[in-house]
């Protein structure tokens, strides 16, 4: 098998679960490997969200995932469905449902989704469910499967052998939500060729069991978490929703070149006030043994996750008992743990501030030499935004220590406090708020709440003649055979215009209006005639002289009010969808030729990572109606916006048009 190549076995999703349409001449082993696992293969799609430039960025992405449990419990990576907030999975026979997610850990990059088996077909379908197989007994060399959906593609099967079993990642740990990967997981490296979208798919031995949980792919190589560590967090996940583990507060390494120790590690660091430094602990101490559990001596970083999951794995609040030595003398320790705090816990939206913030946590507290963790911290903040056009600027990692006299200690108090001052509020109201940046204790003047409308003033009308026109060049002139004539040649005439109406035609030549000479010869003179015609008040007549191919023109039209311009319009900004639309103006109808009784409202911006844009809005669509109801002005879009999210469905279905086509978006925001 030395010589063995990964190879396909299945390219596509089984139409039910009836007897797979393998390859000719597969090893039954292989074979009776892959019943056992492909129709517990799910693929997985999520909407999630993340904190950035001010405001919650979402963002799909696909996965993979594997039924563990009858009840309908599916194992993935936290990287995967973490922070989902909208979840759809497909089964091995094609059934598509919405999923829930139970429970994620990103400290061994696992979480747990649920589908209601009600949503099944049939809901009293037995559910196909894969096993755990003990990962502790796989060697080098050992014959194994990766299943899941590269790339999004239906669910796949590649085969490979086990490459190394305690892999970690190369020049430090992998990191999610602040947490590294590599101080609890020793990946199971392997050759089955996997791709983005493996994510959370299983690793099966030959027995049909799962051994592993695909992550990451380095090189050549694939990095699987161990189905032992995988089962544990999953059944804690689906018990409790979350992982608890243990915290002493202390820091290890591999041993030193010049240790020559048989067994242990060397304690590097100790935190201040944490329960390894009350039991006396000090770098350069050497544990030998925990809770009885022999240490073998680490030379090398994929050592450190051994012994770090014996503490961590330790019952909260039990007593730790470690043996040593300090500089040759025995040493024995006691301590006891305390629980660990996420290393970075969940960010919120602060949309009146322009903020993203979260909790500071014991640890950070520490690190910033505070006494306290009593503050929340800007996660990352929105150019323009309060927080950033307060004087001096708030920025991120700045600590908010009290807003309105109000003390805050955590991002719940800021929520609740923003609310308050907001209630009932149109415009911004200006806030006293203390804040700590690099140390340094500031006070700042934050506008907190609505953002004003934008100043849209109406625009005194001018004369407007219902034409859009280009300078008669010398060289033009020439050509035309009318040399060192001035004016201009009518290249556009707007429909329903008084140019129209007195036949004007594109390609006459203005040469004269009211009998005087229009001195444009240049490029550059290209607002003479717009700005002559202004001088006339609205509703005068004026004659044009020109010509008409060959022939002398003469027309005579009444000036009319310029049309309004698109900057005065009536406007909308719809924050929670992230997307801005105005009323069409005249010119978009006639530089888009859109018919004059076509009833809409225009998209003119849609930030990027927002739910307008994962629906697939774009810039320059025409929404016509929402779930088929006529959207005829932005008073009647903002008043459905509005009915939207009082409501809070989703999805519901825009109809837009887009240049000649028209299709239908579907949004499903989680409001």
């Amino acid at each position: 098998m030395s010589s063995f190549r990964p190879i396909s076995l299945i390219a596509a999703v089984a139409a039910s679960l009836s007897p797979l349409p393998l390859l000719a001449k597969v090893d039954p082993q292989v074979e009776a490997a892959v019943k056992a696992v492909y129709p517990a293969l799910v693929r997985i799609y999520v909407v999630s969200e993340e904190g950035g430039g001010g405001r919650m960025q979402k963002q799909r992405a696909s996965g993979s995932g594997t039924i563990i449990h009858p009840d309908g419990y599916i194992l993935t990576n936290h990287h995967v469905a973490g922070r989902a907030t909208h979840i759809v999975v497909n089964l091995a026979d094609r059934q598509e449902l919405r999923a829930t997610l139970v429970g994620t850990d990103p400290l061994a990059d696992l979480a747990v989704l649920k589908i209601d088996k009600k949503d099944l077909r049939d809901p009293n379908m037995v559910l196909p469910v894969a096993k755990f197989g003990d990962s502790s007994a796989l060697a080098v060399g050992d014959v194994v499967l990766a299943m899941g959906s590269p790339a999004g593609l239906s669910q796949s099967v590649t085969q490979g052998i086990v490459a190394n079993t305690e892999m970690i990642a190369p020049g430090g740990s992998m990191r999610l939500d602040g947490e590294a990967v590599g101080e609890l997981v020793r990946w199971i490296g392997h050759d089955a060729v996997i791709f983005g979208g493996n994510s959370g798919g299983p690793l099966v031995n030959l027995s049909g069991e799962i051994v592993g949980v695909n992550e990451v792919g380095i090189g050549s190589l694939g990095g699987a978490i161990p189905s032992n560590l995988a089962g544990k967090v999953s059944e804690e996940l689906i018990a409790k929703g979350c992982v608890r583990r243990s915290w002493i507060g202390l820091g290890v390494q591999p041993l030193l070149k010049t240790i020559h120790a048989n067994e242990g590690v060397l304690v590097n660091g100790v935190i201040a006030d944490s329960p390894s430094a009350l039991a006396g602990f000090k770098a350069g101490d050497l544990i030998s043994r925990c809770n009885g559990i022999a240490i073998a001596a680490s030379r090398a970083p994929e050592d450190i996750p051994v012994f770090n999951r014996i503490l961590l794995e330790s019952p909260i609040g039990s007593e730790v008992v470690m043996e040593g030595s300090r500089n040759g003398t025995a040493m024995t320790w006691k301590t006891t743990t305390v629980e660990r705090e996420p290393a970075e816990p969940r960010e919120k939206e602060l949309l009146s501030w322009g903020i993203t913030a979260r909790d500071l946590t014991k640890l950070a507290a520490r690190e910033l030499l505070r006494g306290d963790n009593r503050a929340a911290v800007v996660q990352s903040l929105r150019p323009g935004g309060a927080g950033a056009y307060a004087k001096p600027a708030i920025t991120p990692g700045d600590l908010i220590l009290e807003v309105a006299g109000q003390a805050i200690t955590n991002t719940a108090d800021l929520l609740r406090v923003t609310a308050t001052i907001t209630e009932g509020k149109t415009k911004p109201e200006p806030t006293l708020v203390a804040y700590e940046h690099n140390g340094r204790s500031y006070l700042a003047v934050v506008k907190i709440g609505p953002e004003p409308e934008n100043d849209k003033p109406g625009l005194a009308r001018k004369s407007w003649i219902g034409t859009d026109t280009q300078v008669i060049s010398a060289d033009l002139a020439e050509a035309l055979a009318i040399p060192g004539a001035k004016g201009v040649r009518v290249t556009q005439i707007y429909p329903g215009s008084n140019a129209e109406k007195c036949g004007l035609k594109v390609g006459d030549l203005i040469l004269k209006l009211d009998g005087s000479v229009i001195a444009a010869s240049r490029p550059e003179d290209s607002d003479v005639f717009t700005s002559l015609i202004r001088q006339y008040k609205i509703g005068t007549e004026v004659t044009l002289t020109g010509r008409r191919g060959k022939e002398e023109l003469t027309l005579k039209l009444a000036l009319e009010a310029s049309p309004e311009a698109s900057t005065e319009l009536d406007s909308h900004e719809c924050k929670p969808l992230e997307f801005n639309s105005r009323d069409i103006a005249k010119s978009d109808r006639i530089s888009e030729k859109l018919p004059a009784d076509l009833q809409g409202v225009l998209i003119t911006e849609v930030k990027g990572s927002g739910w307008a844009a994962l629906g697939g809005l774009a810039n320059g669509d025409i929404v016509m109606s929402i779930d088929g109801k006529t959207t005829d002005s932005i008073k009647t879009f903002k008043s459905q916006l509005e009915e939207l999210e009082k409501s809070k469905r989703s999805p519901f279905v825009l109809f837009v048009k887009r240049g000649i086509h028209t299709r239908y978006i579907e949004l499903e925001p989680s409001w």
